[in-house]
């Protein structure tokens, strides 16, 4: 019998992420260079909001679902008890305000803590994914994963990046000594920042003793971010190991084909006009940074300086263009797996983590660029013994 799978979601039109999980699980994804059909059958569906495009109405009534009214209601399929072996939320898109430090307030926590309503009244939790972000809240996304593991239900979470193809194919070594690291990202803050945080996390967290919570963060943008450089607060070493691996330079590679060296030519600060700097100290001492480099590559890239690895190990995350987003059919192989076996396949400490380290570094910037200490942010995890991200 195939697992009965219910989707509560923000919005579904086209290239909402919703379409592009809840597709793949209705009609199939490439997996190992085959097609294959997940075993599993999406029988209900909340959306909190129906814009313009909206195509919920239209996919139930082809792939024989209902739209329910309430998430209680999709998640026992209009009856009196739990009737669904899945859940996936999916609130990423829609109309949303933001606060005052720039994040989007989607209801995630909301969404989870009515579908955990239902799992203690009716006496029984299923396996739960939470795409991207738990929530904007540290404190709301910590109260999540605690519920998990009171209720005792696999929990998985997070977005494409850290199961994606990587260019080259990059794997640390479990248990390594990373004595730094850095990642490059692009995009608007909140959405895009999330991604690039996260893709780094999943590589510094297979560290010797696994990661160890975040002692303080801090997030400058500017030009105090190249006098950062400047200063050693960042290897530049590492970035031009993480530049390196980019196949989107901008500025004089669009206009005549040239390779550029960005950081000894001194392209950077003419390329990026605002460009942010998130420093990380772990509470193992090990000090990770991301940058923001809008306008320098539309790439996510990372690079570590590893005690006992030649040179600068570094790679791409491989985002394949719209619309499409096979990258998308990587995250959906680990939600599937999970719904499949009963476990996670990657701890969803490091998605809690990462929301933590983001609203913190956004709280920096809002109160004047300074250094906050984060003791609540003291989230300890191991890593899996493999990446899981996509090889095939």
């Amino acid at each position: 019998m195939p697992k009965r799978v219910a989707i509560v979601a923000s919005i579904w039109k086209y290239l909402s992420h919703a379409q592009h999980i809840g597709d793949r699980f209705l009609i199939g994804y490439p997996r190992d260079g085959e097609w294959h059909k997940p075993d599993v059958q999406v029988v209900s569906l909340y959306v909190d909001q129906k814009p313009e495009g909206d195509q919920s109405e239209a996919r139930a009534k082809e792939f024989g679902f209902k739209v329910y009214p309430t998430i209680a209601e999709t998640l026992r399929c209009g009856g009196d008890k739990l009737a669904v072996d899945a859940v996936l939320i999916i609130c990423e898109h829609g109309d949303y305000p933001n606060n005052e430090k720039g994040q989007k307030l989607y209801p995630r926590y909301e969404f989870f803590k009515q579908c955990v309503d239902v799992f203690e009244k009716d006496g029984r939790a299923v396996p739960v994914y939470n795409d991207k972000h738990l929530s904007y809240s540290f404190e709301k996304a910590k109260w999540m994963v605690d519920a998990g593991k009171r209720l005792k239900f696999p929990m998985l979470a997070g977005s494409s990046l850290p199961v994606t193809w990587r260019l080259p194919d990059l794997e640390l070594p479990l248990d390594c000594q990373i004595e730094e690291a850095l990642m490059v990202g692009v995009g608007g803050s909140d959405p895009m920042d999330y991604h690039a945080l996260e893709a780094m996390q999943c590589m510094i967290e297979r560290r010797k003793g696994g990661e160890t919570g975040i002692k303080a963060v801090q997030m400058i943008e500017g030009d105090a971010v190249w006098k950062a450089g400047d200063e050693g607060r960042y290897s530049k070493r590492l970035l031009v190991g993480a530049l390196s691996r980019s196949d989107s330079p901008l500025g004089l590679t669009l206009e005549d084909g040239r390779v550029q060296d960005l950081v000894g030519t001194g392209q950077l600060p003419k390329l990026v006009k605002n460009p942010s700097a998130y420093f990380i100290e772990h509470n193992d001492g090990l000090r990770s940074t991301l940058l923001m480099l809008n306008g320098a590559v539309r790439d996510f890239l990372f690079a570590a300086k590893v005690r006992g690895m030649r040179g600068v190990p570094s790679c791409q995350f491989f985002l394949s263009p719209t619309p499409n987003v096979t990258y998308s059919a990587c995250l959906v192989r680990g939600i599937d797996d999970m719904i499949m076996s009963g476990r996670a396949p990657y701890p969803v400490e490091r998605t809690l983590i990462v929301s933590g380290m983001l609203e913190s570094c956004l709280t920096s910037k809002v109160q004047g660029q300074k250094r906050l200490e984060t003791p609540h942010l003291s989230v300890k995890y191991r890593a899996p013994k493999e990446s899981h991200h996509a090889r095939t």
